[in-house]
């Protein structure tokens, strides 16, 4: 490897050292940069090329040198012969000016080493091409090494000679005098032009005769560098000294030979016996047949005969030449057409470039890169012709690698990308993108092809807008988000909106729905799907459309749209435009199955979810208050959904909850929930706690309890009881308005236990109805006196009450009212029976009845007993039947309940014979 880097570094070292050398010191380097060796030319090749650039412009050029070291082994007299030859030449070529002949860009220099001048860029000479590389450096270019001439290069570039030529003749007057593969330069986009003038004669006849031509006469002794090249030498410039326009004629028939020959000329010639060898050659000649001619095309080996006649005044002269049929081919004519295009006007222009595309698949690559894109991009500078020519450079793009393409046509493009007009410019574009976008690079699709882009979506012409959403799908991959997101959606939704063609705004639904899969999932939800909204047409179409870009979405698995999307606004939008009368079947059926497939969706993911809730909920139940609660306890806490179903199917028995039981309900439903704040879990465990306290007690036994002596207290018993039988008569007569936190008792009065609780305030309530504040009854339900170990609520077997089933909180154990008092109230003991109240109250004429008695009367009889008499303004005599009806039908309205049926509070429970709670009650009512 060392040794690689090593060889490299020297033959660098060599190469600089020899440009260093050949040109250092001359006045060219002040103006221009030489480079690197590329060729060599003139007469025995003796001319060095460079490449080079102008340091004031950076005009590529080409620098010829010839150094003067080669003639170091003259004599002085003979370098400077072989010096004024040369600057003779150059100074020739320098006066004229002909695009056959080669330019020049800086006349010739001289140093004390080296002539140098410069020309327009040169690929190299013919000579080089042709396999002669002398004077080339070491290393040959494999560009020169390799070069094959195409049939079309060859007839074109001889064409070329052939008009430089008959400039040459016909206008200046002038014999070449060395016309030879050394002397033809190819240049850099190919062309074939003619240099070497160190032999050439003018005429010494004014213009209007007929022109005269010197010529000097061989002279051997001479160095070859002072003499022409005998091999491609007219025999009449030796054997007669004599030379005309024919001469050179002679001499483009030997470079035509050796063009089909590999470079070797038609004869060799021994240069120290000149006059031997043209005489053999001149007998040669004479005798040419066509089997000397083989290698030559046959339709032009008669022509090359006729050039290397022996008589000049045959030979066919330069102007003749360039008529042949040979030359009548459509490629050398395409490349002649662009050679004088400059002399064309525009109209001619545009036809041939018409045509062009047909003829430049017939023509090889490198003639079309080298030849004819540079005469193309030329015409950019002309708006006019731009439509024209446009189509031809990419349709060579298209044939270029990307690197040719970066290189060659990119940089020309540029300027193209921004001309706003004509309209059919952003056209061609459009037609061509997909070429455009896969070998521009990526920073230059940003800069140039976007906005190009952009202008295309805001044109007045709908054909361009219709253009530009079918291809922007196909390169939407190729654009950064950030410009697709803020430039590019932008435009395309002012384009459908803003648009009176239903054809654009089809074609921008149909760009949006292609491009969905580029965009993000939340853009899309935000910006996207409310945009369709917005869409003021009803069209089929466009209906189709908007239901593309939702089942895009919808199944698409980066972007997919949320149930709470589906449910809120997507299928809002999309029911309605399914019954549009502008749709036929088959479009109402697919939107149907696309929005049943969301509906599907929507069903099973939100089911999914509430199953994961429920689990979780379970879970988090099992984990808060699992070991705070018994195996009863959870039973009915599992039980809470049903019970509250069976509530709320029962309406009366919905009515008959109080507002404790309300309270509970509430509760419940907190458990419900997906999950309890701390504060909601300490309140729970504490009612948990209570409840389990409450129900661990012991049961309460009646204890013997001695009568403390009351505080003598004067208290009018009667007014109480009428202020009770007021109460009662107003609430009989009024229907309050029942709600959620009053309930009626709907139990016939057996007993005077019974009462309706109302939304009074209960201390108030107490003292007028003279109980007993201290007592342990509820203030709202029902409050019956019954046996302590009997429970209303739960009892089967107890006669003339409809089985009720309340939902008793899961916290609460179910006791009876009576049986256990509530917290914080002090226990009264029970009194043992006393009677003697109610004869003091009703004095004699209203006889003892027992309490058995009473048991077995009709409740409105043992009513009565309590009531004032007839005609009384506190209440009528059938209050109580008023009020069992006013329960049944009136209050309720539940006619059709059996719970409320008259029958139902047509006799007392019979639980009431046995009660001795009934009695304490009456005791402490009445004194």
């Amino acid at each position: 490897m060392e040794s690689m880097l090593n060889k490299l570094k020297s033959t660098v070292t060599k190469v600089t050292a020899d440009v260093t050398s050949a040109v250092m010191g001359n006045p060219v380097t002040r103006e221009f940069d030489v480079g690197r060796h590329i060729a060599s030319g003139g007469n025995g090749l003796a001319w060095k090329i460079f490449n080079g650039t102008k340091k004031s412009t950076k005009q590529e050029v080409a620098v010829f040198v010839f150094d003067k070291k080669l003639i170091d082994k003259y004599q002085k007299f003979e370098k400077d012969q072989i010096i004024d030859s040369l600057k003779r030449g150059v100074q020739q070529l320098t006066r004229l000016r002909h695009p056959r002949l080669l330019t020049v860009q800086h006349p010739l220099e001289e140093s004390r080493d080296c002539l140098a001048f410069c020309t327009e860029p040169v690929f190299a000479s013919l000579a080089n091409v042709l396999g002669s590389w002398e004077n080339l450096p070491p290393s040959i270019s494999p560009d020169i090494k390799d070069y094959k001439l195409y049939d079309v290069e060859t007839k074109y570039g001889l064409l070329q000679v052939s008009e430089g030529l008959s400039f040459l003749h016909s206008s200046v007057k002038m014999v070449h005098g060395n016309v030879t593969p050394e002397n033809i330069i190819l240049n850099k986009s190919g062309a074939w032009k003619i240099m070497g003038f160190d032999f050439c004669v003018s005429s010494t006849n004014p213009s209007e005769q007929e022109p005269k031509f010197p010529c000097k006469e061989w002279d051997p002794n001479l160095p070859s560098l002072c003499l022409p090249n005998p091999e491609y030498l007219a025999p009449e410039y030796i054997l007669s000294v004599s030379c005309e326009t024919a001469s050179d004629m002679y001499s483009l028939g030997t470079v035509m030979y050796a063009v089909f020959n590999k470079g070797k000329p038609i004869f060799e010639v021994n240069k120290q016996d000149i006059y031997k060898s043209f005489s053999r050659q001149l007998d040669q000649l004479s005798r040419l047949g066509s089997s000397s001619l083989t290698n030559i095309p046959e339709e032009v080996r008669e022509h090359v005969k006729l050039l290397l006649n022996v008589t000049p005044t045959v030979r066919p002269d330069a102007d003749q030449m360039t008529k042949i049929p040979f030359f009548d081919d459509v490629g050398a004519v395409t490349l002649q057409y662009f050679d004088t295009l400059f002399q064309r006007d525009n109209l001619q222009k545009s036809q041939f470039f018409k045509g062009l595309p047909k003829v430049l698949p017939k023509l090889p690559k490198r003639v079309i890169v080298q030849r004819i894109l540079p005469c193309l991009t030329s015409e950019f500078v002309n708006p006019d012709m731009v439509p024209f020519v446009l189509p031809n450079v990419l349709l060579i793009a298209e044939e270029c690698t990307k690197e040719e393409y970066v290189k060659l046509i990119l940089p020309e493009l540029g300027p193209v990308f921004k001309q706003q007009e004509p309209i059919q410019i952003l056209l061609i574009f459009l037609q061509k993108m997909d070429l455009l976008l896969t070998k521009t690079p990526p920073d230059e699709i940003k800069n140039s092809v976007l906005p190009m882009v952009y202008r295309a979506l805001e044109a007045p012409s709908i054909q361009i807008q219709e253009l530009c959403l079918n291809i922007i799908p196909t390169f939407a991959n190729l654009i950064d988000y950030p410009s697709m997101k803020n430039a590019l959606i932008p435009r395309i939704k002012n384009a459908c909106l803003q648009t009176s063609s239903l054809a654009v705004r089809v074609n921008s639904l149909v760009c949006l729905g292609k491009i969905l899969e580029y965009l993000d999932k939340w853009f899309v939800l935000d910006d996207i799907l409310p945009f369709l909204q917005q869409i003021p047409s009803k069209e089929p179409a466009v209906l189709m459309g908007i239901l593309g870009i939702y089942k895009c979405t919808f199944t698409h698995k980066k972007l997919g749209i949320t149930k709470e999307q589906l449910a809120g606004k997507v299928l809002p939008h999309l029911i309605p435009l399914s019954i549009e009368n502008n749709l036929n079947l088959n479009q109402f059926n697919s939107f149907i199955s696309v929005i049943k497939e969301m509906l599907s969706r929507l069903e099973s993911e939100h089911k999914t979810k509430l199953e994961q809730l429920h689990i979780m909920q379970e879970q988090q139940k099992s984990l808060d208050i699992g070991n705070s609660m018994n195996a009863s306890e959870e039973i009915k806490v599992t039980n809470v959904g049903n019970q509250i179903d069976k509530v709320f199917n029962n309406i009366g028995t919905d009515l008959l909850t109080c507002e404790s039981e309300s309270k509970e309900d509430g509760l419940q439903n907190r458990h419900k929930r997906a999950s309890l704040t701390l504060e909601e879990k300490q309140k729970l465990a504490k009612e948990q706690e209570q409840a389990q306290k409450l129900k661990s007690q012991q049961p309460l036994k009646p204890q013997v309890h001695k009568p403390v002596a009351p505080v003598k207290q004067t208290k009018d018993l009667t007014d109480t009881l009428m202020d009770n039988m007021s109460s009662l008569t107003s609430l009989s007569v009024s229907t309050p308005k029942l709600s959620t936190s009053s309930t009626f008792t709907s139990v016939p009065s057996s007993g005077l236990g019974m009462m309706f609780s109302t939304p009074i305030d209960n201390t108030k309530r107490n003292l007028t109805n003279g109980l007993n504040a201290n007592m342990g009854f509820q203030t709202s339900g029902f409050n019956m006196p019954v046996n302590t170990n009997q429970n209303f609520f739960s009892s089967t077997s107890t006669p003339g009450v409809t089985k009720m089933t309340l939902g008793a909180p899961s916290t609460l154990p179910n006791f009876s009212a009576l049986s256990v008092p509530p917290a914080g109230v002090k226990q009264t003991q029970q009194r043992p029976t006393d009677m003697s109240a109610l004869n003091n109250l009703f004095g004699p004429q209203k006889p003892k009845v027992s309490m058995n008695q009473l048991s077995q009367q009709k409740p409105n009889q043992w009513l009565n007993q309590f009531v004032p008499p007839q005609g009384s303004p506190v209440m009528g005599s059938s209050v109580m039947g008023t009020q069992v009806n006013m329960m049944g039908q009136s209050a309720f309205g539940m006619q059709g309940n059996p719970f409320f049926s008259p029958q139902n509070f047509a006799q007392p429970p019979t639980t009431m014979t046995s009660s001795s709670s009934a009695s304490n009650d009456l005791k402490d009512l009445f004194g």
